[in-house]
């Protein structure tokens, strides 16, 4: 008879995933409620069951090892199933109206996927949504055109917003695009950029000037669509993160400044009880996904 294979604890699994989103296991345990020695220990016991080391230590982050690397996939998909069959079996179908916003990097990557789940599990909510830049989705929210919105973290503080994940910032083009040749020579880095006001327009042109790195905006964009393509076409690189990158372009490592990482912010404006149903089933949604996705240095 053969031997049944030891079960892997999920909320080890879940102290492991969002350790790896958030780029330490201090700030897991602050998202998941727990003390760091309790998430370390549910680190430790997972490894235990696997039977090797997960992670290694690299300063104050932690790296996956190739093991780690292999489990991490697996662990968000048990997740998911696991979230997914609670709220199948504890969650009444609600029914109105839900207003929602996204950041253009997350709309066509992860809207398709959290819509889809939630309709499926509350058909009679009638959504509206709506895909922007941060300062036009702030105003909807401030008018109260929106009851939820998900967000780069804007500079400052943001009221009624909760900080869910953080994603590397990456310099990204074309790979026929020769940065190396371009620094070699002295020659200004080619920008391709969105039109100011904007975060990551602002933190690679500071990353840049720090470096005593000569730079020069070749393209503007007032869309994101516009900005991937003239990647795309070679006129330049860009700063964004991997989030909903075309899978033509490449991250540049290793020649160029870290402009470090940046937060993902959801705020929701209080509503009614069915409203606020809504926004805390949508918010679980939406950070199930970007625990799939986000990337931290």
């Amino acid at each position: 008879m053969n031997k049944v294979p030891p079960s892997l604890d999920l909320d080890a699994l879940r102290s492991f995933v969002t350790g790896m989103a958030s780029g330490s296991f201090a700030l897991a345990a602050q998202r998941l409620c727990r003390s760091t020695s309790a998430v370390s220990a549910q680190l430790k016991k997972l490894e235990q069951q696997c039977g090797t080391a997960l992670v290694v230590r690299k300063g104050r982050h932690l790296e996956l090892t190739h093991n780690g690397e292999i489990l991490l996939g697996y662990a968000r998909r048990l997740l998911a199933l696991n979230d997914e069959a609670q709220r199948a079996l504890n969650s009444e179908p609600l029914q109105g109206e839900i207003r929602i916003g996204m950041q253009e990097d997350f709309g066509e990557s992860l809207m398709p996927g959290i819509l889809g789940e939630f309709k499926r599990h509350h058909p009679g909510m009638r959504m509206s949504a709506r895909i922007d830049r941060n300062p036009a989705l702030l105003e909807a929210l401030n008018d109260n055109r929106l009851d939820l919105a998900l967000l780069w973290q804007p500079e400052g503080e943001l009221k009624n917003g909760r900080l869910i994940s953080q994603c590397s910032l990456e310099w990204i083009a074309h790979p026929d695009l020769n940065i190396a040749a371009l620094l070699t020579q002295g020659e200004p880095l080619p920008l391709v950029m969105f039109e100011h006001p904007c975060m990551m327009r602002s933190r690679a042109i500071d990353s840049l000037d720090r470096a005593n790195i000569p730079w020069r905006v070749v393209f503007v964009s007032h869309s994101l669509s516009g900005i991937w393509s003239a990647v795309q076409a070679g006129l330049g690189i860009t700063l964004r993160t991997r989030i909903g990158m075309p899978g033509s372009l490449c991250v540049v490592e290793n020649l160029l400044p870290s402009p470090g990482n940046l937060g993902i912010t959801l705020k929701m404006n209080t509503g009614t009880a069915t409203v606020s149903e809504a926004q805390a089933a949508l918010g679980a949604l939406m950070e199930a996904a970007l625990t799939g996705v986000a990337r931290v240095r």
